[in-house]
């Protein structure tokens, strides 16, 4: 069994909003594939994530790390801005 002790969590997403002082909601897609039909699903999930100088904009793809609670819903921080959105 490997040891995962340590190690956090990193997902990547894109950002929906950053109306909100120092956060970020960020959509993270993912493939799962269907257990009866083998046909590939489309799942997405919505992380709030704290953004500490209010870099992101919207369309942005980051890089997320999973980190203590930082708020009632805030358990991610963004660790990286991987492309700016075309505006």
């Amino acid at each position: 069994m490997k040891n995962t002790r340590g190690m956090k969590r990193q997902l990547v997403g894109t950002v929906l909003s950053n109306k909100t002082e120092k956060t970020a909601t960020v959509q993270v897609e993912r493939l799962v594939r269907h257990s009866i039909y083998r046909k590939f699903i489309r799942r997405r999930a919505k992380f709030a994530a704290h953004d500490e100088r209010n870099e992101c904009g919207i369309g942005d793809r980051v890089l997320i790390t999973e980190s203590r609670p930082l708020s009632k819903t805030k358990r991610w921080r963004v660790s990286r801005i991987i492309e700016k959105a075309v505006s």
